[in-house]
């Protein structure tokens, strides 16, 4: 483990409560299959949640795949962990594009949509803010948004915070010492 990965690990609960304090929350939306999906995984499942829209050229095209490949890490190393992404382009991500655009990323990616007041609940319990920024002649709508990546447990109880600058196998060596915690 590296020594910087080491120091995260270590820090101390009061540290790691303050980072997620008020963060997570209760939420039900709709997965690309068309089955209701909330904060706790049906598996038990540690995961990965970003919020953010299939069509995104910006930082959604670097945080979905180092979701993908710190998810492979984990699973490699014995551990059990999903990628998911909560849109902030309902509009556009409905469930079928969902399918199709994230299934490119990693198998297991789930993509959830739902109604304006679904989705609110969940950008409310997450603090999640962004705004429509300005419309692509090619590819459509383009969103501000928020960036960063939220580790929750099975029961869905956010963990900590992943800024997207990290690489694959530092977030996988931090999602890998709260596993082998739980």
């Amino acid at each position: 483990m590296r020594w910087g990965v080491a120091l995260v690990l270590m820090a101390s609960a009061a540290s790691a409560q303050q980072l997620t304090e008020g963060l997570g929350g209760a939420f039900e939306l709709i997965d690309q299959t068309g089955a209701v999906r909330t904060e706790a995984h049906p598996d038990g499942s540690h995961q990965l949640v970003f919020f953010g829209y299939a069509n995104c050229q910006e930082i959604c095209s670097a945080a979905l795949p180092l979701m993908a490949s710190t998810v492979d890490l984990v699973t490699a190393a014995g551990g059990d962990l999903t990628p998911i992404m909560i849109t902030v382009d309902p509009e556009r991500d409905t469930p079928e594009a969902m399918a199709e655009a994230l299934a490119v990323f990693h198998p297991d990616f789930v993509g959830l949509t739902g109604s304006e007041a679904a989705l609110q609940a969940s950008y409310d319990a997450y603090q999640v803010e962004f705004e429509e920024l300005f419309v692509d002649p090619f590819y459509g709508t383009v969103f501000s948004h928020g960036s960063f990546i939220y580790l929750l447990d099975g029961e869905g109880e956010v963990l900590t915070l992943l800024p997207p600058v990290l690489g694959p196998e530092m977030m996988a060596d931090i999602v890998g010492g709260y596993l082998s915690a739980g």
